[in-house]
């Protein structure tokens, strides 16, 4: 152990010690302060910003835990009792030591004449061993030419494009080469023929011959290169040449076994290989699969597929060359085109990343994006209100009614309470504006007055909307006393794609048309429109039974909550009569009666019925919000390939937060 680790652990047994001494004594301890003559204790005590070796840093942090920085001070080794006991001396020298008994001098002094400590004493030296080094290195890998190039291309086509060209003139350059060197051997063979007279002229005339064969040379094979096409026979030989070099890259030592023991009916590729149940083989110095179908009746390509690895971006760029070929279909059929002639490691894989970065099949394929559900609105929740003062209307139907003798279609028109679930159904005899206005008119007189209309953003409903606020402005205008016209009829759309804005009414549509339907093919004839009103009253009565609440298992509960408990102050069914006196028929007796029922049907609604609402049946988690500037697909009636993307403009928001609609 070192000398400034012993230091350490003495400070950290003289911080335990007094912890002990402050528990265990009686008086009262105002301060106290720990003494060291070890700079480098006091350094590592001070230290905010070096890590140190586990032995220290364990240490530091008890001493940290039982005491602060302020508590310990620097004592000179002249002035420290310590040393009395640890450096060897003689009992009477020992005995005759007062500052081992009384201590040093200047605690007997004010804490002002104490020794001060140097204002370097937070500062580690750069050299301390048991200071931990931070070393950061940085390691570059180089990437060969190749292996750029085949990462600067996005497609398949026209990397094997890119590679034939390069061989046509790797070609053209090594036929230019060889045509200069037997141009130049051939006038070598005269060098030591003897000079005649006129030599030298001769000399020159040779040299000019050269550099004009040269030029020739290379007009030549400019001229060739400009008139070249690619042929198939060049894009096969870019793409053996492709393969070649991932597999070299890949399975270098696998290739190396198989050359190794060519011929040997036992494989020579290792257990952890990932080619090893694939049995590969070489030929023609490609990998390909060995397999178990080799005497299937099918073509060499099909039964012996090149093998390619799953990190390869050429790998990548097949898969997606043949998505696109393919249509863009599904896994799948990718693989089946796929292994006409590749086989790529973890394909399947590859290929779920591929489809779902494809902008083709995410515009095409990807489904809508969803939303947490949102909490229920204040209509839903509110207590005491009258039935049918805020309802949700929509149409249904048609039906076909006997008319003379002709058939005719009628359409229905349902209400519903968004408090109470009750419902009210209204015939209508056609979608015109007017015949929506009517319905709305005879259900407001049966009813009472509607203070919200909740509605999907129908051609018809707009326009219902539109002459109701022209017919209201008109009965104003002929001063009619009647208040519930006065204050008007607020009128909501849903968005025009927001059909789930309406589910509490599809939902009662889909049982009105299921009880509707049975009871029309009881009758089997053709209703006539009086008829088919009778029967929409009886399919009103019939689902204004319905329970909203669990039926009861015991005898001993109340009936099941219904809304005839709210319009009828009973579950629907008929009563017999009772016995009654004249007391019975004061108003103040009817009206608390009336009042009782009401208030009974509210108590068991918020008790019974609410709580069942706390549930998300689905769209549970928080999704990313649109935003202003996404760019989007605009759904229309018209066939998904022909949408139109477009920007979003405008974003609403519920109380949440969650974004609810759209405008682009």
């Amino acid at each position: 152990m070192t000398i400034p680790r012993m230091e350490l652990t003495a400070a950290t047994i003289a911080v335990r010690l007094g912890k002990v001494l402050t528990q265990e004594l009686d008086c009262d301890i105002h301060g106290t302060y720990y003494w060291t003559d070890s700079m480098t204790v006091l350094r590592y005590l001070a230290n905010e910003s070096c890590r140190f070796q586990t032995f220290v840093a364990n240490r530091i942090a008890i001493i940290r835990d039982a005491s602060c920085l302020q508590q310990w001070k620097y004592v000179n080794t002249k002035f420290n009792p310590a040393d009395c006991a640890t450096r060897g001396q003689s009992v009477k020298r020992f005995l005759q030591c007062s500052m081992w008994f009384e201590g040093p001098g200047f605690l007997s002094q004010p804490e002002t004449e104490w020794p001060q400590q140097d204002a370097e004493i937070t500062k580690l030296p750069d050299n301390d061993v048991e200071v931990k080094k931070t070393v950061l290195m940085t390691a570059e890998t180089p990437i060969s030419p190749v292996d750029r190039l085949l990462e600067h291309y996005s497609d398949w086509t026209r990397l094997k494009r890119a590679v034939a060209w390069i061989l046509v003139v790797m070609k053209h350059l090594q036929e230019r080469v060889a045509a200069s060197k037997k141009f130049i051997q051939e006038p070598a063979k005269q060098e030591f023929e003897p000079l005649e007279p006129n030599a030298l002229h001769r000399s020159q005339k040779l040299e000019s011959e050269q550099s004009r064969v040269k030029q020739t040379l290379s007009l030549g094979a400019r001229e060739s290169l400009n008139h070249t096409r690619l042929t198939t026979e060049n894009l096969e030989a870019a793409e053996r040449v492709l393969v070649y070099h991932v597999q070299q890259k890949h399975w270098k030592d696998e290739i190396k076994l198989l050359n190794k023991t060519e011929g040997k009916p036992s494989s020579a590729v290792k257990k952890s290989s990932s080619l090893r149940k694939l049995d590969p083989k070489l030929v023609d110095g490609l990998l390909r699969v060995g397999g178990r179908i080799g005497r299937a009746d099918l073509d060499f390509e099909s039964k012996h597929q090149v093998l390619m690895p799953r990190d390869s971006p050429v790998s990548r760029l097949i898969l997606q060359h043949i998505h696109k070929s393919v249509g863009h279909l599904g896994k799948n059929s990718i693989l089946a085109e796929l292994r006409r002639h590749y086989w790529i490691i973890g394909a399947p894989s590859i290929i779920k990343g591929i489809v779902s970065r494809c902008v083709t099949c995410r515009r095409y394929q990807a489904p809508a994006e969803q939303q947490k559900m949102a909490s229920l609105p204040r209509e839903r929740l509110a207590l005491n209100e009258p039935p049918f003062s805020k309802v949700g209307m929509d149409y249904f139907g048609p039906f076909e009614v006997k008319r003379g003798r002709s058939m005719v279609k009628r359409y229905g028109v349902i209400f519903t309470c968004l408090t109470s679930r009750a419902v009210h159904l209204e015939l209508a005899h056609s979608l015109d504006t007017d015949s929506c206005i009517n319905a709305i008119r005879r259900f407001s007189a049966r009813r009472g007055s509607v203070k919200s209309i909740l509605s999907d953003n129908g051609t018809n409903l707009v326009g219902a909307e539109r002459e109701m606020r022209e017919q209201m402005r008109t009965w104003n205008q002929q001063k009619i006393h009647d208040n519930l016209l006065q204050k008007g009829i607020s009128w909501q759309f849903n968005p025009p794609a927001g059909s789930h804005f309406g589910g509490i009414w599809e939902r009662l549509i889909r049982s009105v048309r299921k009880i509707l339907y049975s009871l029309m093919r009881e009758q089997n004839v053709h209703l006539s429109d009086e008829a088919l009103q009778t029967l929409l009253c009886e399919v009103e009565a019939i689902m204004n039974g319905r329970p909203l609440t669990e039926c009861p298992n015991s005898p001993n509960d109340l009936d099941v909550l219904t809304p005839n408990h709210l319009l009828l102050q009973r579950s629907g069914e008929s009563l017999p009569p009772g016995l009654f006196d004249k007391h019975d028929k004061y108003p103040v007796k009817q009206w608390r009666q009336v009042q009782y029922f009401a208030d009974l049907f509210w108590n068991r609604w918020s008790k019974e019925y609410l709580p069942m609402l706390q549930e998300r049946q689905k769209w549970t988690h928080p999704k990313r919000n649109v935003t202003v500037g996404d760019i989007v697909l605009v759904v229309d009636s018209s066939p998904r390939n022909s949408w139109a993307l477009g920007r979003v403009l405008e974003v609403v928001k519920d109380k949440n937060g969650f974004s609810i609609c759209a405008y682009t």
